[in-house]
């Protein structure tokens, strides 16, 4: 079985592949400076709570992360804990795309790994929005091209900066108001988020196809992607798992 994992800056999330089957996932918390056993325990338990695969099934593993000092304790933890080499998805790894980007090194292997996935269930063009930690746009074309795309803070930032910066907005859950107009401050910050960040994804998505000079299909992905396409007119697929196929997809082009 393979072992996928992908390292945000907030999240980890996790998956056992058999063949091309999803047998199961889960997403934990980043942690930074974790040793060797410390995530060896980490990954331990997850599979101790799963009734379907166990730590001895899995025989390959790759990863991709946005936080560099995390690989080497994870390569570590993968050949101590589970006796295989990991690939690790970087700018000399097969895609299957062209980087048009400056510099193909600066693009970060989650929204490569996304694109790949993208390009692979559908096509091109296609433009993919995924709302982690920075909510990121990543344009393919239909010649397998990665044309570039579009950063801006993610929405947990942007809830905690409301929250630290202004003396009397407080923390709130993010949860999609009645009405645009809010009538309290926690209904007001979760329509300027919900319906902000909708409008956000629609109008640079509109620029992005005006540049190109042509539409795109547009796939979400993240852990708020649910939230957040329920309110955009570009948004047409919502995909919690391409990152996480995506790593499957590079792993069978470089094992």
């Amino acid at each position: 079985m393979l072992l996928v994992v992908d390292v945000g800056n907030t999240n980890t999330v996790i998956g056992v592949y058999d063949k091309d089957r999803l047998v199961v996932n889960w997403r934990i918390t980043t942690k930074k400076d974790g040793t060797v056993d410390e995530y060896g325990v980490v990954f331990r338990d997850l599979f101790n709570f799963s009734s379907e695969v166990k730590f001895e099934m899995i025989d390959s593993m790759i990863i991709s992360s946005v936080v560099p000092p995390i690989i080497s304790p994870l390569v570590g933890m993968a050949e101590k804990y589970f006796n295989v080499v990991p690939i690790i998805v970087d700018s000399e790894t097969k895609t299957g795309l062209r980087i048009l980007y400056d510099n193909p090194k600066e693009v970060g292997a989650d929204r490569i790994v996304n694109a790949v996935a993208a390009f692979k269930k559908y096509g091109g063009p296609t433009i993919v929005v995924d709302f982690g930690t920075a909510t990121t746009f990543c344009s393919i074309s239909k010649n397998a091209e990665y044309r570039g795309g579009i950063i801006v803070p993610g929405i947990m930032i942007a809830l905690e900066a409301l929250f630290q910066r202004a003396a009397k907005l407080p923390r709130i859950e993010l949860k999609k108001p009645d009405r645009v107009l809010g009538k309290n401050t926690a209904n007001s910050m979760q329509s300027g988020i919900i319906f902000g960040y909708a409008g956000l994804v629609d109008g640079l998505i509109s620029r992005l196809e005006k540049e190109l000079g042509e539409k795109s299909f547009v796939v979400a992905t993240g852990g708020l992607a649910e939230v957040i396409a329920s309110e955009s007119k570009k948004i047409k697929k919502v995909y919690p798992f391409l990152t996480l196929e995506g790593l499957k997809i590079i792993y069978k082009m470089n094992s």
